[in-house]
């Protein structure tokens, strides 16, 4: 259905080393800095259920959508909004799924929808939902990557499954203020034991991502840019 109109695959590393920090405090954007350097108000990343439900199924082609588990994110954490039937679950990514040193961070304007398949789902979202409760407790960006940290060493995460994958389709996401929606692309999560099977460093990371980019957004329209073979 989707060709990969790309032989290039990009590796985007998630560091996940962390350190603690002093606690959260509401920061204003600076000069120097257009980002937050800390959570804004969270009214500012949050989303109208239904359009949020909506930007999540973007993320993948309708046959899947249509089908998945969409999870938004409230004022408690993500909670399921839609139930599904088949193993998928789509959730829109917020900025502080990040790497800990990405000045975007803190941006709430950040909207990453996914849809995940059965092994990123019970293995990757986990991961996603801690960090997300963590921070609407009030934790600092430093203090979530260490209890995160902590999590893995203890086994109360769990480590990547293999073949754990998710559709990023969507032509609607805000995946940063450089990149916009960037190109429509599948991710595939790795555990870092593969890392010398797909050619990449070995790197002391808890995962490492790979996208893959494709030709078509989920609503079957072509992504100009990748035709053209103009890739950020």
């Amino acid at each position: 259905m989707y060709r990969n109109r790309s032989i290039a695959v990009a590796c985007f590393i998630f560091s996940l080393v962390f350190a603690w920090g002093t606690p959260l405090k509401m920061q204003a954007q600076d000069t120097k800095n257009p980002y937050p350097t800390s959570m804004a108000p969270l009214d500012q990343y949050l989303m109208d259920r239904n359009d949020e439900i909506a930007l999540a199924r973007s993320a993948a082609p309708p046959s899947i959508a249509k089908d998945a588990t969409v999870m938004v994110l409230g004022l408690k954490g993500y909670e399921t909004a839609v139930k599904g039937k088949n193993e998928f679950v789509c959730i829109v990514h917020r900025s502080w799924t990040d790497k800990i040193d990405n000045p975007e961070f803190w941006n709430p304007t950040r909207r990453g929808p996914m849809c995940l398949n059965g092994a990123a789902a019970r293995s990757f979202l986990p991961n996603t939902i801690m960090r997300t409760n963590l921070v609407l407790a009030g934790r600092s960006k430093e203090q979530m990557f260490e209890a995160i940290k902590a999590a893995y060493d203890k086994k109360e995460l769990p480590t990547i499954e293999s073949g754990a994958m998710c559709y990023m389709l969507s032509r609607h996401g805000h995946l940063s203020d450089r990149d916009g929606h960037w190109h429509p692309h599948l991710m595939f999560f790795v555990p870092p034991t593969e890392e010398a099977a797909w050619g990449a460093n070995n790197e002391a990371d808890r995962m490492t991502v790979y996208a893959v980019t494709v030709g078509k957004w989920s609503d079957g329209t072509s992504d100009s840019e990748a035709d053209s073979g103009d890739g950020h």
